[in-house]
């Protein structure tokens, strides 16, 4: 179905950790996310250059002597100017956030932000010409997934950004772009990727002999116990006290699920705590660091993070597309709205919105609403899409679905292909089936296809843009 998962995801919420200081987590992003200094050159261009005689070159011209003014322009990208206050503020960002960054050479990192702010210029202007829209509804949308991963209200998400000196404007036209820049190579590079049998012969066949180089798995669940911003001495020592008496009563025995449920102040308690099986990259650190040495069921904590104390539970540990693997499957069903010119965004929304409110009600069942209603296959079925493993869908579209806990009908939901009303109906742990297993292991090698694939189509689309350097960053 094509509102499952791609294997390029939301990147806004990787540029967003350099952003902001904030952490974009579980969310499918490519990894390295553009945070780092070896990561500042993945980016990428557009096409249709204007037709002046390339004056393409491989650094900027060396910066007149004397004085002059800080804002001036660095670059031209198919005539649209790069000024140097844009790159020096995302030289500031990274050094901010990365402080090994500080070692590198500042004419060396000025070289490298300026060529990734061509590369992303490139495929915003691509983007604009091919027609491709983000609505305010998925920005909105996107700030509220940041603010959530984040553990705090879209209130406090501004003040942090504030006291990095970013507007909620600057932040919000940040998403746009990134979210403009995932549409665009979602469309342009997932039809360059194929994944044969024979290869995912070859990948179940590596793994188990133990030959496999693939990324862990991991599957936590955790209690969060917030701290406010301007919290006493004693008060942080009473929170810390409360989230210790959690995981003293885990270690003991007690169901975590029904701790989650009745102790922490996360959105997901209402999934016991679960946050999902999904790679260590898309973990926030702190977890990964944390849980590395736990075993299955262990129970870490309480640790501290910017948003308060977490217990932490290891509910798996296990490789990609694992031949043996068990994972938490979530039956669901959905109902969907495409936009199309008689229906906008903002309209879809609404419409769904009553539907929920008519299910909830009992004035209405939610499979007969998705069979008259649903612009998707699953309709004729009442919107069922079976038992749905982790990292089968979208981003947007699971991280609603992982929020729920069964018989729980989301908000309307903004993806690529329309808005969702989604539900859950119920959670199992299973084991994977032979088909499963070979799903898994194809997404696996599919994901790292893609970001080959991604490279290329980089540097392609780099090859067929005017640049311009006018005067070196400083």
């Amino acid at each position: 179905m094509k509102f499952f998962r791609s294997t390029l995801t939301l990147a806004c919420f990787a540029a967003l950790a350099a952003t902001s200081g904030v952490q974009a987590q579980g969310l499918g992003m490519r990894p390295g996310g553009g945070t780092g200094i070896t990561d500042i050159m993945r980016g990428g261009p557009r096409v249709n250059a204007p037709a002046p005689a390339p004056r393409d070159t491989a650094a900027p011209l060396p910066a007149p002597t004397g004085q002059r003014a800080a804002e001036y322009i660095v670059a031209l990208v198919n005539s649209e100017p790069v000024t140097n206050t844009e790159v020096q503020k995302r030289v500031a960002r990274i050094l901010r956030e990365n402080p090994e960054a500080q070692r590198a050479p500042r004419a060396e990192l000025n070289r490298m932000v300026l060529e990734r702010v061509v590369l992303e210029r490139a495929q915003l202007q691509l983007a604009k010409e091919s027609g491709i829209k983000i609505d305010e509804q998925a920005v909105e949308q996107a700030e509220q997934l940041v603010a959530r991963q984040n553990q705090v209200s879209q209130e406090e998400l501004y003040r942090r950004i504030g006291a990095e000196g970013i507007s909620r404007d600057e932040f919000r036209n940040d998403l746009r772009e990134q979210l403009l820049l995932t549409r665009l190579r979602e469309r342009e590079v997932n039809a360059r990727v194929k994944v044969s049998d024979s290869e995912v012969d070859q990948f179940i066949q590596d793994q188990r002999s133990g030959n496999a180089a693939v990324s862990p798995e991991i599957n936590l669940a955790h209690v969060l116990v917030t701290v406010p911003e301007n919290a006493t001495e004693a008060q942080v020592a009473a929170l810390q006290q409360k989230a210790q008496s959690v995981a003293q009563r885990a270690r003991a025995g007690e169901d975590f699920a029904k701790l989650a449920r009745e102790n922490s102040d996360s959105p997901d308690r209402a999934n016991g705590g679960s946050l999902g099986l999904r790679s260590a990259d898309r973990y926030p650190p702190l977890f990964v660091e944390a849980t590395q040495t736990a075993p299955v069921n262990g129970i870490v904590g309480p640790v501290r993070s910017g948003a308060g104390f977490h217990v932490i539970k290891v509910l798996a540990k296990g490789q990609a597309g694992a031949a043996e693997g068990v994972v938490t499957q979530t039956q669901t069903r959905h109902i969907l709205l495409r936009n199309d010119p008689q229906r906008s965004t903002a309209q879809a929304i609404e419409q769904l919105a009553e539907f929920k409110r008519r299910v909830l009600a009992g004035t209405a069942d939610f499979a007969g609403l998705a069979r008259d209603n649903s612009q998707d296959g699953s309709a004729k079925d009442g919107g069922d899409l079976g038992w749905a493993r982790p990292g089968q869908f979208v981003p947007e579209f699971e991280e609603a679905l992982d929020r729920l806990a069964p018989g729980q009908i989301s908000d309307p939901v903004v993806t690529r292909f329309g808005v969702h009303l989604i539900q859950a109906l119920a959670r199992r742990e299973a084991k994977l089936s032979q088909t499963e297993q070979r799903e898994a292991a194809r997404a696996v090698l599919r994901e790292k296809k893609m970001d080959e694939a991604f490279d290329t189509w980089v540097q392609e689309v780099r090859a067929r843009a005017y640049v311009e350097f006018r005067e070196s960053p400083v």
